[in-house]
């Protein structure tokens, strides 16, 4: 038992089928603790947790055992305020945890914390770091919001140093307490939580300054407006640690590492897309701070492939491939389509799912010029989240205003493509709803 900010044994997780929720969950399980939970859906976490001895319920009862006799309940900020088994919690006193208060208390066990924010990049930029520390040698645990190809989104060698990322929604970044923060980029996003953008800045100024030291991203304006931090690039010659000589083989990059000014090694990545070069980047000037030689750090990027659902080629129909990426945010979907169009030989079709009608909302500008340049664009139905239905920013708004196909349904989706791609071609499924899985249901169907 080495997170003392606990208290007890037996712990309960509401929404434990979540990415980071599932990987706290098997972390405490691993560390000596109790741990049962639930979630709304079947889903892999919840078949993936069994292996870890965690025993994930599908569907809310306030009156479960495991439930009634925890010490400690966790929940996640997508749970309704009167969810039936978080109303037991409080009317049982239990000792309730936000999921990053326990984050929070997690990072403050380890002696060296290293966490990753961004609007775009998080997920990569952590599991390039894990590669990176597995490939010195040295004892860490990793804490992933999406699923490494190697390491899933939990694994531990030992607790000298942890890995994690801090996301700003509801401005839980400023809990994460870190001895090396990591800053990929800041856009317009979760803007629901913050009054304006200088407010959302401000928010990610506070998070470097929490840390002993940040490396912050000298190509994007508002990371170059947090202040005096170390930096990190491509275009900005003053940065501190700055990729150079970029050249490019299908979409994968290789280039030259200069550390303030001096050439340090060459790295060829192995997953795909001009934004890995940041990401990789980026860890890479994390983990020199702490002393590691550029070979092993290089070593340990260049055995990064890839993350679920981050350009994941899923199979194929008639000689077009299928992929599927959680692109969500305007630049998201901009990076991935251009990455798409250079390695298509064929047509390019997108089927974009909008991620909450809040975002769509507030975004609607971006995603129509994002969007309408497309030539076969589709939108499917909006995956709402926590949210209610909002016309304003639903998928069908924003279908009319760029003049695509709108789909209700899987059902759509699959006339559709069975019609149109041709061998050569490829369909991107973009979006960080249910997406994936109706991709792979198509997929299926039309196999």
């Amino acid at each position: 038992m080495f997170l003392k900010g606990l208290k007890g044994k037996k712990f309960y997780f509401i929404g434990i089928g979540g990415i980071s929720m599932s990987a706290l969950a098997k972390l405490l399980k691993t560390s000596g603790y109790s741990v049962a939970g639930s979630d709304g859906a079947r889903g892999e976490e919840t078949e993936n947790l069994a292996f870890y001895g965690v025993k994930a319920y599908i569907g809310v009862d306030g009156e479960r055992k495991e439930l009634i006799e925890a010490d400690g309940v966790v929940y996640t900020d997508a749970i309704a305020a009167d969810n039936a088994e978080l109303l037991t919690a409080k009317r049982l006193q239990k000792r309730i945890y936000a999921r990053a208060e326990l984050l929070q208390i997690v990072c403050a066990a380890f002696p060296h914390t290293l966490a990753v924010a961004g609007s775009h990049g998080k997920t990569t930029c952590t599991s390039m770091c894990a590669h990176i520390l597995k490939s010195v040698g040295v004892p860490f645990t990793a804490h992933i919001g999406g699923e490494d190809g190697v390491f899933g989104n939990f694994y531990t060698t030992g607790r000298e140093y942890f890995v994690t990322e801090a996301c700003e929604y509801k401005r839980n970044i400023l809990k994460v307490k870190a001895e090396t923060a990591i800053v990929l980029n800041i856009d317009r996003d979760h803007m629901e939580c913050y009054e304006d953008e200088r407010d959302l800045v401000d928010c990610f100024r506070r998070f470097c300054q929490s840390a002993k030291t940040a490396f912050v991203c000298a190509d994007d304006e508002n990371c170059v407006a947090l202040g005096d931090f170390s930096s990190f690039g491509i275009q900005n010659t003053l940065c501190d640690y700055r990729a150079v000589e970029l050249r490019a083989v299908n979409e994968k990059y290789s280039f030259t590492v200069e550390e303030y000014g001096k050439a340090l090694c060459r790295v060829r990545l192995n997953a795909i897309g001009r934004c890995n070069v940041y990401n990789a980047l980026a860890a890479f000037a994390a983990l020199r701070s702490y002393g590691f030689h550029e070979k092993e750090i290089k070593r340990g990027v260049e055995t990064f492939t890839a993350v679920k659902r981050r350009f994941e080629r899923i199979g194929g129909y008639h000689g077009a491939s299928f992929v599927c990426d959680y692109a969500h945010h305007p630049r998201e979907i901009a990076a991935t389509v251009a990455t798409a169009k250079g390695i298509c030989k064929g047509k390019l079709y997108v089927v974009f799912q909008p991620h909450t009608y809040s975002r769509t909302k507030l975004l609607m500008a971006d995603f129509i010029n994002v969007l309408q340049p497309i030539e076969n664009v589709a939108v499917y139905k909006t995956y709402p989240a926590r949210e209610k239905f909002d016309e304003e920013g639903s998928a069908k708004t924003l279908s009319e205003r760029i003049g695509s196909l709108y789909m209700e349904n899987v059902y759509v989706m699959r006339t559709w493509l069975k019609k149109t791609v041709r061998e050569g071609d490829m369909v991107l499924f973009l979006g960080a709803g249910d997406i994936y899985y109706a991709a792979q249901y198509i997929l299926k169907e039309l196999s």
